[in-house]
């Protein structure tokens, strides 16, 4: 996904007046959002419960549902992250909170870590919070035989979206970060303890067996599910990398943030998020104002959507070109390293 240079630079005093009006949240669009989304997501945990009497396939077939829902339950958490849910600040506070036990997210500790993301977004020199691990070509030539062992695993496909949503929803988020302070960091084993009740409210409700049945197939597709949106909304062939001096908000907005065009069924079950160029540029829309705002400015028709067939190819993108400013894969990134030699060796 690329957009033109110059329509970008010509529209950089323009795009907060563009973006204003879409910032007002809806209660009444809120309203039927959660009803369309909490009601039916319970409605399935009645009907996979039921479902375990009859086949444990039928079940999974269910949960898989109940996974997409989730991941729609947690675009509404992120809006509440960002204010932009409810005008209320108590209210996004308190529907963050609820949503982000249900996803087995600390609400205060993801906020904060989320909009460091959204601040450093594409800028090589604060890379770290919130973002997927991205090294660039020469710096994994520079690194030792370990790291670069570690590096492919934690970047390979089975790691990623096989086993990284469990780990990461059920284990990784119970610890806060180093660099987590006060709230931020309390607000960790806040949602720790509402985690613990309500597991145990639902064992108690279900019975444990039949409830880690249910729950283990949902996480996991939700997981899976959410972790490639992130993934393929910053790490795409020709995104942006930029260092801190030459680094700007705006171009990494539109140009470092993709419009993940879906079918309209997962366009649904995903928040309208696939509109993330959008939402890298003012946080402050909420998910159900993303599409009218995409299609109401000139500004955005050059931003390039990348599709569900094309967005495939990111799985092998894994180190960042700074030469060329693309992402490539190990392979391609072993060749630029031996032209690279060669040259070295031609000139010596």
């Amino acid at each position: 996904m690329t957009a033109a240079p110059d329509r970008i630079q010509a529209s950089i005093s323009e795009w907060k007046q563009i973006t204003a009006p879409f910032q007002t949240p809806s209660v009444p669009r809120a309203t039927w959002q959660i009803v369309n989304t909490l009601v039916p997501y319970f409605a399935l945990w009645y009907a996979m419960w039921r479902s375990l009497e009859v086949s444990y396939w039928l079940t999974l077939g269910i949960a898989a549902v109940a996974g997409l829902l989730l991941v729609r339950v947690f675009i509404i958490f992120h809006d509440c992250c960002h204010g932009s849910y409810f005008k209320s600040k108590k209210a996004n506070d308190i529907l963050g909170f609820i949503t982000g036990m249900l996803t087995f997210t600390p609400y205060g500790h993801w906020r904060w870590q989320h909009n460091v993301h959204h601040a450093t977004s594409g800028d090589l020199d604060r890379r770290g919070d919130g973002d997927i691990w991205t090294m660039t070509v020469d710096e994994y030539a520079a690194a030792p035989r370990s790291r670069q062992i570690f590096y492919r695993i934690v970047r390979n496909p089975f790691v990623l979206f096989l086993l990284g949503p469990l780990v990461l929803f059920l284990v990784y988020q119970r610890f806060p970060s180093p660099r987590a302070k006060g709230k931020d960091r309390s607000s960790v084993m806040s949602m720790n303890v509402a985690v613990t009740l309500m597991v145990a409210g639902l064992c108690w409700l279900f019975g444990w067996k039949a409830y880690l049945m249910m729950q283990l197939p949902v996480t996991f597709v939700a997981g899976a599910a959410g972790i490639w949106m992130f993934y393929v909304q910053h790490q795409y062939e020709d995104t942006y990398w930029e260092h801190r001096d030459d680094w700007d908000y705006t171009t990494a907005a539109i140009s470092g943030s993709s419009f993940y065009k879906l079918p309209r069924i997962l366009q649904w079950f995903t928040g309208n998020i696939g509109f993330h160029h959008i939402h890298h540029l003012s946080s402050r829309i909420p998910n159900y104002h993303l599409e009218r705002c995409h299609f109401s400015h000139p500004m955005f028709h050059s931003v390039k959507p990348l599709t569900l067939l094309s967005s495939l190819k990111c799985i092998n993108l894994r180190l960042w070109d700074e030469k060329n400013r693309k992402l490539v894969s190990f392979r391609e990134a072993k060749k630029l390293q031996e032209q690279k030699d060669a040259e070295v060796g031609l000139a010596a």
